[in-house]
């Protein structure tokens, strides 16, 4: 523990370079005068929109502008940012961006008056935060007062939406961006553990959440609230209901399950681990969905390797769910670093009684079908399967290397059991 928390792998300035060179060329290529990144705040939970730390290698929260053949240009929201550099620089760190690049306010007339005062020539910036970034920003993360604003300060530039290629650069993870990766999953390994440890009847739901986030931040990080809900059965998904509506939290009995979506986070890049824990001897439909989401979840590591579409390894992994006559519960797979590729959804899903109630369920397409994959891109695999409300789904995270895949997280490919 204490050699994971003093000697965590970190980021080297070769690292920066690599980055901001990709960053260059990107531009270079499609004849941009500059990039400009509107990254999410920082306390976005999973899969956050949090680009401007690829470039900054700092806090998330800030607006990004790298003019080709520059340095990039940190506008924080806040003075307090300020604080944080001054200690983390006293304490013997290295930050990417100087100081000289660093302005407060992150608003479209603190970029207006930047860009005219030091290039008022630029006229094509591509932007990273325009283009759809599913499921949270089907419309794109920029908020519309800032471009309209900043479009009428500085009319002399064309805003190209650029985010679609921008992720193919950042999808290739580097070797250290892998150390990093493998540290994540470590750590969601470690809260797992813990929440398994403590899982058994007349334990609170509260108990396992409080478990798994003791871990996290024993192995020295924070992460974002996971989902969890127990029962003999059930069909609900989510963070517990406890979090945002008053109400009591559910004790555990013999013969429930328990699953949980837990997130990790480390170096922002994230592992995502799918855990279904069995309370002493549950349903036979759990027990038939979980072999059926193993199926789904071997055939992904069978298909998944450079070269190959991105649709053919979503296929691969929803064939043993479909033909069992199950039904899945969401993706069976999607990208992550960045959070862009996402496995369809069939049209009939889920099939639980009472969805009638509601507006007729249209399919779910594949996002990113034709996207090739190249090593060193991770994934979420998380195959499902259901019969009626008892559903089950498994899996982790999984990296795609020249030969094949590196399996992160193998523990919570299968259900796993305590005693009732």
């Amino acid at each position: 523990m204490i050699s994971q928390m003093t000697s965590p792998p970190a980021y080297s300035l070769a690292e920066r370079d690599r980055r901001w060179t990709l960053a260059n060329d990107m531009m270079e290529r499609l004849e941009l005068d500059a990039l400009l990144v509107y990254g999410e705040h920082e306390d976005a939970g999973p899969a956050p929109f949090n680009f401007d730390t690829w470039f900054t290698n700092d806090r998330a929260g800030t607006t990004v502008l790298m003019c080709r053949g520059e340095l990039p240009v940190s506008f924080v929201p806040m003075p307090l940012y300020l604080l944080d550099r001054l200690e983390t620089e006293r304490r013997g760190g290295h930050l990417w961006i100087p100081v000289s690049n660093i302005l407060v306010g992150r608003d479209a007339k603190t970029l207006a008056e930047f860009l005219q005062k030091n290039r008022p020539e630029i006229s094509r910036i591509g932007v990273i935060g325009l283009a759809p970034y599913m499921p949270w920003h089907p419309e794109g993360v920029i908020p519309y007062g800032f471009v309209k604003t900043l479009n009428e300060l500085f009319p002399e530039i064309t805003l190209v939406p650029v985010g679609e290629v921008f992720e193919e650069i950042c999808f290739r993870l580097s070797a250290e961006q892998i150390k990093v990766i493998r540290h994540s999953a470590t750590i969601g390994d470690a809260m797992v553990d813990a929440m398994v440890n403590v899982c058994r009847p007349g334990t609170f739901e509260s108990e396992l959440y409080a478990a798994g986030t003791h871990a996290a931040l024993l192995h020295g990080t924070t992460v974002p609230g996971m989902h969890l809900w127990s029962g003999a059965e059930f069909a609900a998904s989510g963070p517990p209901s406890w979090t945002y509506r008053p109400s009591a939290v559910r004790e555990l009995k013999s013969g429930d399950v328990v699953m949980a979506e837990v997130f990790s986070h480390y170096g922002m890049l994230h592992t995502q681990h799918q855990v279904t824990i069995a309370i002493g001897e549950v349903h036979e439909d759990i027990e038939r969905a979980a072999a059926i989401a193993r199926e789904c979840y071997l055939a992904g590591l069978r298909v998944i390797r450079p070269g190959v579409k991105f649709r053919d390894v979503v296929e691969a992994m929803l064939a043993p769910a479909e033909a069992s006559g199950g039904w899945v519960r969401g993706p069976q797979i999607h990208s992550l670093n960045p959070f862009t590729a996402i496995s369809g959804v069939p049209p009939d899903c889920p099939r639980v009684d009472g969805l009638e109630q509601y507006p007729a369920l249209a399919s779910i397409p594949v996002l990113r079908p034709d996207m090739e994959i190249c090593s060193g891109m991770s994934f979420a695999f998380e195959p499902s399967c259901g019969f009626g409300r008892n559903v089950v789904t498994l899996g982790g995270t999984v990296v795609v290397s020249e030969t094949g895949v590196l399996e992160l997280n193998p523990n919570t490919s299968q259900l796993l059991r305590v005693q009732g």
